[in-house]
């Protein structure tokens, strides 16, 4: 039986993803087969099609997260049918991901759960939502914090506001943007986040200081965070968007500023346990779920240009027909 699937064959810009059609993975011991309903595009993932993960091999089918059903398994644990949550271990770099009508996944990495959630909604949750939930509870968040989301249009940033708000409506949060967008802070503010300030080239253009600091920029401006840190608050260093990996000519001594505390979140710390416990979230507090712009396999070209653009702004996903 034949799939279709995206495959890039070298590093470059969203024109090297191509649609194949493929042989439909064979079940194998320990692995699981499922037909893909949904699944996010993460920045991770442009990275990687740009030639920055030294570890991906091409050709590959990209892919770090999905939404579907078991279509056959190894596993005792699982049934056919079921509806199910995969994100991280190595879909889409050691192995081929979710860019495609079906996958073949180790038995560990497919999580049954138990949600009303629609696909569009299911296929908006996983690498985003739960990034943000995990960041949430590692920043230790309190009524009467003042916080800053660095990265704020981003999909983990909107998920991340989303997440308080709904328990705490009162709570300030604030967002960076990169650019003096007016259209765009316009945008944010509608999401209910209370100010938004400009981020200069990684140095952010207030003199507010904050209890907590969701860094979704990374080590390209996490120095400048802690300029920004009230004493023994915190910043949870979360995502990379900055396109910088590592954290160079850094000091502990003297960068940690302020008596405060770094903490980060990996996403790649999950089970089924987490998951579901992110989903009973979601359905208690009635977070509404939906994705910024929903795209077919075959638009994904589009969809990373999109998410390339200076226009990009939150989650964006796509649906299996």
């Amino acid at each position: 039986m034949k799939m279709k699937a995206v495959v890039i064959y070298e590093a470059g810009g969203p024109e090297q993803l191509r649609i194949e059609t493929r042989e439909i993975p064979k079940v194998k011991e320990g692995w699981t087969l499922v037909k893909i309903k949904g699944f996010g595009i993460n920045r991770s993932e442009i990275f990687t099609r740009e030639g920055y993960s030294p570890s991906v091999k091409f050709p590959r089918i990209l892919g770090i997260e999905c939404v579907g059903e078991v279509k056959e398994t190894t596993s005792p644990s699982l049934e056919k049918g079921q509806k199910i949550v995969s994100i991280m271990g190595e879909m889409g770099r050691a192995f081929d991901g979710s860019y495609a009508e079906y996958v073949l996944l180790p038995n560990e990495q497919v999580y049954p759960v138990n949600t009303s959630l629609s696909w569009e909604e299911l296929a908006t949750v996983p690498e985003t939502y739960y990034t943000a939930f995990g960041s949430m509870f590692n920043l230790q968040i309190k009524e009467t914090d003042n916080i800053l989301v660095r990265a704020g249009s981003s999909g983990v940033g909107i998920a991340f506001l989303k997440l308080i708000k709904a328990k705490i409506s009162n709570i300030r949060v604030v967002a960076s943007i990169r650019k003096k967008d007016i259209e765009k802070r316009n945008k944010i503010l509608s999401l209910c986040y209370d100010e938004v300030i400009f981020d200069n080239n990684n140095v952010l253009e207030t003199e507010e200081n904050f209890d907590k600091i969701l860094e979704l920029v990374g080590p390209a401006s996490i120095k400048d965070s802690f300029f920004h840190i009230k004493e023994y608050g915190i910043i949870c260093a979360t995502g990379l968007l900055g396109g910088k990996w590592y954290l160079e000519d850094f000091d502990p001594t003297r960068d940690i500023k302020n008596n405060a505390y770094l903490t980060t979140f990996y996403s790649g710390n999950v089970n089924g346990e987490k998951i579901n416990s992110m989903l009973d979230y979601i359905e208690k507090y009635k977070i509404d779920i939906k994705p910024e712009k929903i795209f077919s396999l075959d638009e994904i070209v589009e969809a990373h240009k999109y998410l390339d653009s200076s226009s990009g702004f939150g989650k964006i996903i796509v649906i299996n027909k």
